[in-house]
């Protein structure tokens, strides 16, 4: 008896654990730009692609609908109750915070009774059509995680559009068709995303699944970004390496789920019969109580942190890039084609770091320095690494305190004329270079240089650089 009741407890804690938790973290990866390793010769840094939270995404966008005057309220007007179209008596007045439906309240939180929704002028102007644009704005690019959900607190409109811009709102270009009847509305067959694939998830649909009228719980329409994943990740999302892979091989499929702006474009209310009433035209309105739009900052896989500042968005740019995306490599880090992040190899991906310009750190006559490739440091092999961050210099007496501070660190970009940093000990300088920081011409130090002399002989290590290695080389290695 107690086998078959634990039993029975253990079958129904497996499914409301399945029911509660019917996806994994879609985007639980890639939340570190870089940590120090240890290896055998050292601390040394390791480069992974990284990218923002996802998180709610209505936080920070601006709203602006056309036309501007179409919230209702000003004059105040009645309009018909949701559950019952012949009782008239309510009233939506922007004067009276209590009556009022400003766009503000489609962001705000539910949950409070009477819950709080923006809501239209009813179509007191039939049969002039009774149309709205609501238009969402980041102006930051971000990419979208999850379903964006609109909430109606009346019916849902018999005909909508979905769209998105790239270009902070210069063009545009549909997402989804909504209608109750889509050849009629837009001459499209009518399409679930269910009847999608692999090969045509970036097909633009009209969809008769979320147009009903008045009816109960149909309130609610999605835009199935999941359910699009899920073409890639398997249906519960548990394959995420199949959609990090065509993420970073299929650029249009990485595009589609990015935007600057959605707008909503509303063409005609619920109507729920085939004729409009026209004695009763106080029935048909818009009214939305929320929208949810889950996503991320647009980074390029350079940035964990996307701050929000005087109304902006920014990623806080790791890698040695910067811009609002961290769309280009900074001054002086240009020594090779900015690029984006990439998800692969899973699970930390390719940084694909910008380095030093050559011209930057000192470019000797007829010398082509070629620097390493430090888009993803691997551990088992410690040696590829190459320097980042700004240019900076170090004292002597920092120098010559081995305690205080290391001869070189290839972060703060020590080694001069093109250098690079070895554990932390010494400069390997080019040929034509000399000194414990690669300072000084190799020519200079033997009194020989002339203009064609910059190709010096292969370096014999100073005796200052010597004997520094040699009292740096009998220290604690934690020290570095």
């Amino acid at each position: 008896m107690y086998l078959s009741r634990f039993l029975s407890i253990h079958a129904l804690w497996v499914t409301v654990s399945s029911v509660m938790q019917p996806y994994p973290l879609v985007w639980g990866h890639y939340d570190v730009c870089k940590t120090q390793i240890y290896t055998e010769e050292g601390k040394v840094w390791d480069y992974m692609a990284c990218q923002p939270e996802s998180t709610d995404m209505t936080k920070y966008l601006k709203v602006k609908l056309d036309p501007p005057d179409i919230t209702c309220g000003d004059p105040p007007e009645s309009f018909c109750a949701m559950g019952n179209p012949y009782m008239c008596n309510n009233e939506c007045d922007a004067s009276t915070p209590e009556l009022a439906h400003p766009p503000e309240l489609m962001f705000d939180f539910e949950g409070r009774h009477p819950s709080t929704f923006w809501q239209s002028a009813t179509w007191k102007e039939y049969p002039k059509p009774l149309q709205v644009n609501i238009t969402l704005s980041w102006s930051k690019t971000i990419e979208l995680t999850d379903n964006i959900v609109i909430t109606f607190e009346s019916g849902r409109p018999d005909q909508m559009i979905l769209e998105k811009s790239l270009d902070y709102g210069r063009t545009w270009q549909p997402y989804q068709y909504y209608a109750t009847d889509c050849l009629d509305a837009f001459h499209m067959d009518p399409k679930s995303v269910k009847d999608l694939s692999q090969h045509t998830v970036l097909e633009i649909i009209c969809t008769e699944e979320y147009s009903t009228g008045y009816t109960t719980n149909s309130k609610i329409i999605h835009f199935e970004i999941k359910d699009r994943f899920a073409f890639f990740a398997g249906p519960r999302l548990r394959n995420m390496a199949s959609l990090y892979g065509q993420l970073d091989t299929t650029k249009k499929l990485r595009d589609f789920f990015t935007v600057t702006d959605l707008r909503i474009r509303l063409l005609r209310p619920a109507v729920g019969e085939i004729f409009v009433d026209e004695l009763h035209l106080a029935r048909y309105f818009y009214a939305i109580s929320d929208i949810k739009v889950r996503g991320r900052c647009k980074c390029n896989l350079h940035a964990t942190v996307c701050v929000y500042d005087n109304s902006k968005l920014t990623c806080e740019c790791e890698h040695n890039t910067t811009g609002p995306d961290c769309g280009k490599c900074k001054k002086n880090y240009q020594g090779r084609p900015w690029s984006p992040g990439s998800y692969l190899p899973i699970p930390k991906g390719t940084a694909n770091t910008c380095i030093p310009s050559i011209s930057s750190i000192g470019n000797p006559p007829k010398f082509n320095r070629i620097w390493p490739n430090i888009s993803s440091l691997e551990v088992s092999n410690p040696k590829q690494v190459a320097p980042k961050l700004a240019l900076s210099t170090v004292s002597s007496v920092q120098v010559a305190n081995h305690k205080r501070a290391n001869v070189c660190d290839n972060e703060l970009l020590h080694c001069q004329n093109g250098g690079t940093c070895h554990n932390n000990v010494r400069c390997l300088c080019p040929a034509a270079y000399t000194g414990i920081l690669c300072e000084k011409l190799r020519c200079e130090e033997a009194g020989s240089c002339s203009s064609d002399s910059s190709q010096g002989a292969p370096p014999q290590g100073s005796p200052a650089l010597l004997l520094l290695t040699a009292l740096l080389g009998t220290a604690n290695p934690l020290l570095f």
